[in-house]
């Protein structure tokens, strides 16, 4: 394994050295603001004086002013703690104790349960303040785990750890443009967000609740060239006029495990663009990317001698590498990685030949009758008929066999536009999970609808029927 790097200078001070500031930009849906503004000007005003070296908390609306802020307190603050768009009021409290917060950031003054933080107004950047300086030091990042319920459940990054994937590109290399359908909060996001910080690129970001459309036609505007999601993320795009319009150079997906039907419908839309699907978690990091255009990944990463590695055990995917976090915060909390310093994934993988596949999450099974059904197994059988875009596997409580699989389905935009036969479509989807799965994982019924839904993180909303 490589020694670890040292810390990167902050994200600030990292800009100051970019030779092309006066061309990037960070595109938001109402505003934007000039990555020179950024380098050398403060959103915060005489606010981010006394957030040095505290413990704060990014609660903003729009990502684009979440993306501002957390390039102004790295290197300042303590700690950074992102809050996601989804987090509920309630859970404020305890994020405050955990993470022992003094502050909040936001574009308006925070609820009752933060009343006690002081608040940082956060604006567009402007010249900053003469003579203001601050001593560097290392920030803890905090994060978010996506798929919990109840209490939230935070990791402790570094930017070493969390840039530990990115590459600097050579100094006569083509200024990307990046755009990802993420939201820069969740982990998935913020690599973007590095990305293009960190690469001399700029960055088309979400808006709060931007409808699918309005993004796309400004991905297309700002001539995006390179464009991340989810699975989830990117079928819900191809299903959209406006993403004719995208001439991406380099496409990627991870979050979701990438089927190999929208492998090859992204292959089809832009043919001969370079694809990507990688594997990457909160607190994993960044793990890897694939580039053959096939699903899973070859088992071969696992005998790689490289800054991650790789193994399988009980079935399921663990990692380790200097990308991972460090802890999860909390006094009591679980260790984060075993004794041996790999994390386990909880992400299901089986051997197929000389190839890994996903199969899905260990906590994410349905129960029929003792037998295991991991619902993503069955949604690349039905994903894999040419009238269906994506598709959704639940459980449906049963009172013999505890559950049974059901299936929702969304058609293609072809298939409504042609007015496919909805019964045939349902019936050669049966027939297709008939002969490629047991009986026990074959749904009980297939239900076709309009749309499905989709969490704040970009992925299919799972649960019991």
């Amino acid at each position: 394994m490589r020694t670890p790097r040292p810390d990167p200078a902050p994200l600030r001070r990292t800009l100051t050295t970019s030779q092309r500031l006066g061309d990037r930009w960070l595109w938001g849906a109402r505003r934007r603001v000039r990555l020179g503004d950024v380098a050398y000007g403060t959103g915060l005003g005489q606010t981010l004086a006394g957030l040095a070296g505290r413990s704060v908390l990014v609660r903003v609306k729009d990502p684009l002013f979440a993306a501002l802020a957390l390039v102004e307190l790295d290197g300042v603050a303590s700690r950074l703690v992102i809050c996601p768009p989804d987090l509920e009021e309630e859970h404020l409290p305890y994020v405050a104790e955990v993470a022992a917060l003094d502050a909040v950031v936001s574009e308006k003054a925070p609820p009752a349960a933060l009343s006690g933080l002081a608040f940082a107004p956060i604006v567009r950047p402007k010249t900053p303040l003469a003579g203001e300086t601050h001593e560097e030091q290392v920030t803890e990042w905090v994060m978010f785990t996506s798929g919990t319920s109840g209490r939230p459940k935070m990791v402790v990054h570094t930017l070493a750890g969390l840039s530990g994937a990115i590459q600097r590109p050579a100094p006569d290399a083509p200024a990307p443009t990046w755009g990802t359908f993420y939201d820069v909060r969740r982990y998935g996001g913020l690599q973007i967000l590095l990305r293009a910080l960190l690469s001399e690129g700029s960055l088309v970001l979400t808006g709060p609740d931007e409808p699918m459309g309005s993004f796309l036609d400004r991905l297309a505007r700002h001539q995006v060239t390179h464009l991340t999601g989810t699975p989830s993320h990117w079928r819900w795009a191809l299903m959209n006029p406006a993403a004719k319009a995208l001439h991406p150079r380099y496409v990627r997906l991870s979050g979701e495990i990438a089927d190999q039907a929208i492998l090859d419908s992204l292959r089809d839309f832009f043919p001969g663009v370079p694809m990507g699907h990688a594997y990457a978690s909160t607190e994993a990091g960044v793990g890897f990317e694939v580039t053959d255009g096939l699903e899973g990944f070859p088992a071969s990463l696992l005998e790689a001698d490289g800054p991650v590695r790789l193994k399988v055990e009980d079935g399921s995917l663990r990692l380790k590498s200097t990308r991972i976090a460090s802890r999860y915060l909390g006094e009591g909390a679980a260790p984060l990685a075993e004794p041996d310093g790999f994390v386990d994934s909880g992400d299901m993988v089986e051997l197929r030949g000389a190839r890994y596949h996903f199969v899905g999450r260990r906590n994410g099974v349905i129960n029929v009758g003792g037998l295991k059904v991991h619902p993503e197994e069955v949604e690349a059988v039905i994903n894999r008929h040419p009238a269906v875009r994506m598709s959704l596997v639940r459980g449906r409580r049963n009172p013999i066999t505890g559950a049974i699989v059901i299936a929702e389905l969304v058609l293609t935009e072809q298939a409504l536009r042609q007015g496919t036969d909805e019964a045939k479509v349902k019936e050669e989807v049966l027939r297709a999970c008939r002969e490629a799965l047991p009986p026990f994982k074959t749904p009980a019924s297939v239900r076709i609808v309009p749309t499905l839904a989709m969490t704040a993180g970009g992925k299919l909303e799972r649960g019991v029927a």
